[in-house]
């Protein structure tokens, strides 16, 4: 049985120093910046951690059972960041945190992947098997379709308008209904090209799973705890705080793996790991969100900004078009990274 390469344990080291230095500074009242800071770094390697072990768990286990192991624990440090954030009063942050997990993932690491993708492809041509983008477009695009109705709704002040929450709640189990319809039979008709030998064994594999996500939990604390005071330091707004840098430390750093699948030539698995995500995150975290709010003070629902729903609807749009046909080129990867920029950037003017 192999073991964890050397730069692999380094990386372990490094980020639960981390993460005990963010509880030192949120204990010992160091700045609130500095604390912030500490603890989104943390957050980004915990996520880390979270995907590596689910990953060696699943060369133990059945594909089937991986498949779910991974839709119910990959975005485990988002999901505590986004339960705090409500816990604490902080809506906006948490709703764009979650909107923001969507963008950074369909937008600015599905447009880093196409880009390097495409710049090793032969005739500079990313290619891959276009089933998996249609079937996360139909997800989002459901999901979309929801937060869509519920805007309109809203806008036009009609009856419906008065009952976002139930409305929110109900469409909540019916998008997890449509999740469900469509991961468990491609988790038991999933087949492994190859069974590579696992690493670590099954009971390191599940400590490290628990000590991901356990940190994630305390670190997730510690940041929301931080990030009232930091931002109004840093006069960012709470759209951009939640957009960017959360979505980004919460969830999109451990996707970035799609990129180096991608400079490896490994273009289906690439795209499959970036686009899978964000089916994910709209069918199966988005509606989950909003049923454990309605336990909390602060509650979760489909009613979003315009801003983030015309948005959203663009990307659902684009991401479409450019993924359909199975082919991707460097200056489409590009214009995704480029939509992400701009929205990020109307974001901190907000």
């Amino acid at each position: 049985m192999r073991q964890l390469t050397r730069l692999e344990l380094i990386a372990l080291v490094a980020v639960c120093l981390v993460a005990a230095i963010a509880g030192v500074a949120h204990y010992a009242g160091w700045s609130a910046v500095g604390t912030f800071a500490i603890a989104a770094i943390a957050l980004g390697g915990l996520a880390w951690i979270v995907s590596l072990a689910t990953e060696q768990v699943g060369e133990h286990i059945s594909p089937s059972a991986t498949g779910l192991l991974q839709a119910s624990v990959g975005n485990l440090p988002e999901l505590f960041v986004v339960i705090f954030a409500l816990r604490a009063g902080e809506q906006v942050v948490a709703q764009s945190a979650i909107v923001g997990s969507l963008f950074a993932n369909s937008l600015l690491v599905l447009g880093f992947v196409l880009v390097v993708g495409a710049h090793v492809g032969e005739g500079r041509v990313m290619r891959f098997q276009p089933k998996i983008p249609k079937d996360a477009a139909t997800l989002l695009f459901v999901c979309v379709f929801i937060i869509v109705l519920v805007g309109l709704s809203l806008s036009a002040g009609d009856p419906a308008s008065h009952h976002v929450q139930a409305i929110s709640a109900i469409a909540a189990l019916l998008l997890l209904s449509v999740y469900l319809a469509w991961v468990v039979p491609e988790v038991r008709n999933a087949a492994r090209p190859e069974a590579p030998a696992p690493r670590i064994g099954l009971a390191l594999a599940l400590a490290l799973l628990v000590l991901g996500g356990v940190g994630a939990g305390f670190v997730s604390d510690w940041f929301i705890g931080a990030l009232k005071p930091a931002i109004a330091q840093l006069h960012l707004s709470q759209a951009f705080t939640g957009l960017v840098i959360v979505a980004i430390a919460g969830n999109a750093v451990e996707h970035l793996v799609g990129v180096r699948l991608a400079a490896k030539g490994k273009s289906d698995l690439a795209v499959a790991v970036v686009v899978s995500s964000v089916a994910q995150i709209a069918a199966f975290l988005f509606p989950l969100l909003v049923l454990v709010s309605l336990t909390l003070s602060t509650t979760l629902t489909f009613a979003l900004p315009p801003l983030y729903i015309g948005a959203l609807a663009v990307s659902a749009v684009t991401v479409w078009l450019i993924t359909e046909d199975g082919e991707g080129r460097a200056y489409e990867g590009w214009a995704l990274v480029v939509i992400y920029a701009i929205l990020a950037v109307v974001t901190l003017y907000e």
